[in-house]
C-alpha cells in the first residue's frame, strides 16, 4: 500500500503541474509515447570510460575519443552512463561521490572530471550538449549494482569505494573474505529502504540539473539486486513490490519535471531477456509494463535466455518498443575460424535483431567509433544484402553458466539453442542431435556453407531442414558443407548431426593428440602471455611458462562435456622439465588439479601427494573419472586414490580437461607426447552458417 500511496501523491503534484500548464495530461504522455516510439536505428552505450584520456583535458578530447566520430552513422541515440559502483559517479554530483581521483590511472593516461568540473561542466553535461547540437537523443544510464569495486579492502583501498558503502556495511551482501554464493560482496541489498531512497534522489538530481531526454536503469550491471537471492533463493513478493514501487517513483518523479520543463522524459530498463528470471531477480518486469512504468527496454545483455521474438511478443502485448543488446562475445580461444566478434557475425545477429519485429539494435561494450557496424548495423536492407555468419548460439562464452552465477538454477529459464564452443553437446556413438541455427534467406548469387566443430578425424553426417549434406575436413578441426541453393530457409533451420560410428561401440579414444603439432580445435588457449612457450619438437610439444609474473601461465583446454555421472579418462604421456605443469579435469560440478612436479606428484584439491621423478624419462598419467572418485595411475600403476574425494567446486562451472604449464608467482615447462580422452562420445563444439556475396563495387566482405 505505502508504494501506491507515495505514486498517488506524486500524481498530486503532477497534476498539479498539468492544471496551469498549456496541455492536459493526456497531451504529455500522447508526446512521451510519440517520444518513446521514435526511430532508433542504432542505441549507443557509451559506459563512460571516456573520462579517462591521453593528453589534454577538454570537452573536445573527451568527444574525439568516443563520440564525435559517430556524426553520420546510424546512431540514432546515446546512452551515457556516469554512474560507476553504488555512490561514485562521473558526474557533478551533489548526492553521491564524484570520482576525481587522478592518481590510480596509469601515468600517460588522465582522469579529466575535475578539469571539466573546473572548466564548468563535465561528462554529462558535455555529452548533452553534444547530443543537443547535433540533434541526436541523449539517455543517462544508471547501473543498478554495480560491483567493481570487489576488489576493495581497508589496507588496498578501491578508487570506486564509495562513502555510501563505507557508511553502510551492514547493506552490503557480505564481505570479501565472506562473499555470498551469487553475485558479488559488494553488492547493496535493495531491500534496504535507505538504498532505494539514495538510489532515488540521484535519478531525481540528474533530472532537474541535466537536460536528458530520458532514463535507464541498467540491472545487467549487476544483476543480483537482493540479499535473499545472493544467498541462493529467490526473491520474494515483498521485495518485488519494493522494486515496483521505486520504479513507480521514478517514474512519476520523471512527470513532474518533464511537466515542468515542458517535454517528456523517458525511462527505460536494461534487463535479462526472461519474464520469469527477472522475477525471480525481483524485477516484476510484467507488471512494470502493465502499468506503464517504462517507456522501452532493452532486451539481453552478456548473456542471453530467449529468441529475440519472446521479447518482441512481449513488447507488443504492452505496446513497448523492445530494443535487442548486443554485447561482445567472450572468446573461446586463440584458434578462432569463425570469430563471433567479426563484422560478419554482427551482421547476421543484427538481422535476426530486425527481422524478430523488435525496434532496433543496441550495442554494449563497444566502443571503437571509426567501427564499420556503427554505419551499417541500422540498416535491415543492406545488412541482408552483405556477408553474414549465423552461429546456432553467438552468446557469450558460457552464457548459461553466467546466468546461474546471478541465480541458482537461473539456466533454467533458458529456451534458445545453448551449443557453444565451451559448451558442447555430447553425441553417442551412431545417435544424433537435433539443433536449430537462425538465418535471413539470401539471394540467389550468395554462396552458403554449414560448418560443424568437432573433435573427429572424419566427417559427422549433416542433415539441413531435413536434407543430407556432403562434407568435406577442413583439416583444422572443422568439416564444411555446400548448401545448395534455396535449402537455406528465412528464420529457424533444423540441424541434425549424427555419429557415423557404429551405435553403442565406444571407441578406444575419442579424443587423441599425438604432439607432432600445435593443438588445434577445439583446443584452445585463452590467453598467450608473451613469457609464454607452445614449440613443437621432436619429441612433443614443449608447453612453458617463464615468468613469474601475476597472470603469467599457458593452458590449453579442450571442452568435453562429460555428466557428472560420466566416467571419463585422461591419459597423458608428459616428461617434466622444471617447475610446475598440470592436468586439469573438471565436469561442471567438480574439480581437480593433478599437478605434475620435478619430484613429485599431486592431486591439490584432495590434498594427495606422491613422491616421483617426473623429469627422468615421459611417463604416463592416467586419470579415472567417475561421480565423485578419482584415481590417478603412473605408468599403470595406482598412485593417488582420490576416492569419494571428487568433490571441489568447478571453477564457473567448467567442465573440461586442460593441460599447461605453471600459474602465478611460479615457473614450469614439460613436454606432452600425445594427449587421449575417452569421454564416452564425440563432442559437438560449434555450429556456423556463411553466407557469402560475390565482391561488388562497394567492397562489401
Amino acid at each position: 500500500m505505502r508504494g501506491k500511496t507515495v505514486a498517488a501523491a506524486l500524481l498530486a503534484v503532477a497534476m498539479a503541474l498539468f492544471a496551469g500548464a498549456c496541455f492536459s495530461q493526456e497531451q504529455y504522455r500522447s508526446e512521451r509515447s510519440a517520444a518513446a516510439h521514435r526511430n532508433r536505428r542504432i542505441i549507443f552505450n557509451n559506459d563512460g570510460d571516456d573520462h579517462i584520456l591521453r593528453g589534454e583535458a577538454s570537452v573536445e578530447a573527451f568527444l574525439a575519443a568516443r563520440t564525435t566520430p559517430l556524426l553520420g552513422s546510424q546512431v540514432d541515440t546515446i546512452v551515457y552512463c556516469t554512474s560507476r559502483p553504488f555512490g561514485m559517479f562521473t558526474h557533478d554530483s551533489r548526492i553521491g561521490d564524484v570520482l576525481t581521483d587522478k592518481t590510480p590511472f596509469a601515468p600517460d593516461r588522465n582522469n579529466i572530471v575535475s578539469d571539466l568540473i573546473q572548466l564548468g561542466t563535465d561528462p554529462l553535461q558535455a555529452m548533452v550538449g553534444f547530443c543537443r547540437e547535433n540533434q541526436l537523443e541523449v539517455i543517462w544510464s544508471m547501473r543498478m549494482n554495480d560491483t567493481h569495486d570487489a576488489s576493495h579492502s581497508p589496507d588496498r583501498p578501491q578508487y570506486y569505494w564509495s562513502s555510501f558503502k563505507e557508511e553502510h556495511p551492514d547493506y552490503l551482501f557480505g564481505t570479501r573474505g565472506g562473499p555470498p554464493a551469487h553475485g558479488a560482496w559488494s553488492a547493496v541489498d535493495f531491500a534496504e529502504a535507505e538504498v532505494r531512497d539514495f538510489l532515488f534522489r540521484v535519478f531525481e538530481e540528474v533530472c532537474g540539473r541535466y537536460d536528458v531526454d530520458g532514463l535507464e536503469m541498467d540491472f545487467f550491471r549487476h544483476l543480483v539486486l537482493f540479499r535473499t537471492v545472493a544467498n541462493g533463493g529467490v526473491a520474494t513478493a515483498e521485495e518485488r513490490e519494493m522494486l515496483t514501487d521505486f520504479v513507480r517513483r521514478v517514474r512519476q518523479m520523471t512527470e513532474v519535471e518533464g511537466m515542468r520543463r515542458g517535454k517528456p522524459i523517458l525511462l527505460s530498463a536494461r534487463l535479462p531477456d526472461s519474464v520469469g528470471y527477472c522475477r525471480d531477480m525481483g524485477i516484476d518486469l510484467e507488471q512494470w509494463l502493465a502499468e506503464g512504468l517504462l517507456d522501452f527496454f532493452v532486451a539481453g545483455g552478456d548473456f542471453r535466455l530467449s529468441p529475440w521474438e519472446y521479447s518482441a511478443d512481449l513488447g507488443r502485448r504492452f505496446d513497448v518498443p523492445v530494443y535487442c543488446d548486443l554485447d561482445p562475445c567472450l572468446p573461446y580461444g586463440l584458434n578462432q575460424r569463425f570469430d563471433r566478434n567479426s563484422l560478419a557475425a554482427y551482421r547476421g545477429r543484427a538481422l535476426e535483431v530486425w527481422d524478430s519485429g523488435c525496434a532496433g539494435v543496441y550495442l554494449f561494450n563497444m566502443f571503437s567509433p571509426q567501427h564499420p557496424l556503427w554505419w551499417e548495423l541500422g540498416d535491415a536492407e543492406e545488412l541482408g544484402r552483405s556477408d553474414a555468419l549465423y552461429f546456432a548460439n553467438a552468446s557469450g562464452a558460457l552464457g548459461y553458466v553466467k546466468a546461474d552465477r546471478a541465480l541458482s538454477g537461473g539456466s533454467g529459464h533458458a529456451n534458445r539453442p545453448q551449443l557453444h564452443p565451451l559448451s558442447p553437446v555430447k553425441i553417442l556413438p551412431g545417435a544424433s542431435i537435433e539443433t536449430t541455427v537462425w538465418a535471413r534467406q539470401p539471394g540467389a548469387e550468395a554462396t552458403v556453407t554449414c560448418h560443424i566443430l568437432a573433435g573427429l578425424t572424419e566427417a559427422p553426417q549433416l542433415d539441413l531442414n531435413g536434407e543430407a549434406l556432403d562434407g568435406t575436413d577442413d583439416s583444422d578441426g572443422w568439416f564444411s558443407y555446400q548448401v545448395r541453393p534455396g535449402l537455406l530457409r528465412q528464420g529457424i533451420n533444423e540441424v541434425r548431426v549424427t555419429d557415423v560410428g557404429q551405435a553403442g561401440a565406444a571407441r578406444e579414444w575419442d579424443v587423441e593428440y599425438l604432439g607432432q603439432e600445435l593443438l588445434r580445435t577445439p583446443w584452445s588457449a585463452r590467453r598467450r602471455p608473451a613469457d609464454t612457450e607452445a614449440t613443437v619438437r621432436a619429441d612433443g610439444l614443449l608447453i612453458a611458462d617463464h615468468s613469474t609474473a601475476r597472470g603469467s601461465y599457458l593452458y590449453y583446454d579442450y571442452p568435453w562435456a562429460i555428466s557428472p555421472d560420466t566416467q571419463a579418462v585422461v591419459e597423458a604421456e608428459v616428461k617434466v622439465e622444471e617447475g610446475r605443469s598440470t592436468i586439469i579435469v573438471s565436469n561442471g560440478v567438480a574439480e581437480e588439479e593433478v599437478r605434475l612436479y620435478e619430484d613429485r606428484l599431486e592431486a591439490g584439491r584432495a590434498g594427495l601427494s606422491w613422491a616421483h621423478d617426473a623429469t627422468d624419462d615421459f611417463h604416463r598419467y592416467r586419470v579415472e573419472l567417475d561421480g565423485s572418485d578419482l584415481l590417478v595411475f603412473v605408468d599403470g600403476q595406482l598412485r593417488l586414490d582420490a576416492t569419494g574425494k571428487f568433490t571441489a567446486p568447478a571453477y564457473d562451472g567448467r567442465n573440461a580437461v586442460e593441460i599447461g604449464a605453471s600459474t602465478s608467482g611460479t615457473t614450469g615447462a614439460a613436454c606432452w607426447r600425445s594427449v587421449r580422452l575417452q569421454t564416452g562420445g564425440i563432442s559437438l563444439h560449434d555450429i556456423v552458417l556463411s553466407v557469402t556475396y560475390p565482391p561488388n563495387p562497394k567492397g562489401q566482405e
